[in-house]
């Protein structure tokens, strides 16, 4: 059971809640995804933004976080859902960047573009706007043939 010292204890919180999967793109963190927008003290509480204000994953994250703030003891600690201002594929870390990749979902960039995550391929079309989950689109390669996933920009 956390002490009302370790309550405060912004890198402890922070520490606990560093790991949680993203449910959707399981090879991601809420860390990479780059949605913990901090911790205030006075009332104790962790500020999460979602990636988008309709996001399907945003309840099954904050369950997960708390799950997390309380097996650390940390149950004193609420979770703010913070919508201004949003969240922007800008926020996801070079390590997200990379695992999107090496999982096979092209990372976002403004390019019109996508390079292909199994060949590197610059040579690619969105086949689809709509993925397996709405903050995904469906590419194809035309030089490798292989369909793959893009993360939306936002």
């Amino acid at each position: 059971m956390a002490t009302a010292a370790t309550i405060l204890d912004e890198a402890a919180i922070m520490a606990a809640i560093a790991d949680v999967p993203d449910p959707e793109i399981p090879v991601l963190t809420v860390g990479d995804l780059g949605i913990i927008r901090g911790f205030v003290a006075n009332p104790p509480r962790v500020r999460v933004s979602p990636t988008y204000t309709g996001c399907p994953a945003t309840v099954a994250i904050e369950h997960s976080i708390r799950e997390a703030l309380d097996k650390a003891g940390f149950q004193a600690v609420h979770i703010e859902r913070v919508l201004f201002p949003p969240w922007t594929t800008e926020w996801i870390t070079q390590r997200g960047r990379e695992r999107l990749k090496a999982y096979g979902i092209a990372p976002p960039n403004p390019s019109a573009l996508a390079e292909c995550p199994q060949c590197g391929s610059a040579d690619t079309e969105e086949v689809s706007r709509f993925g397996a989950t709405p903050c995904k689109a469906q590419w194809r390669c035309k030089s490798c043939l292989e369909p793959f996933e893009r993360f939306k920009c936002h």
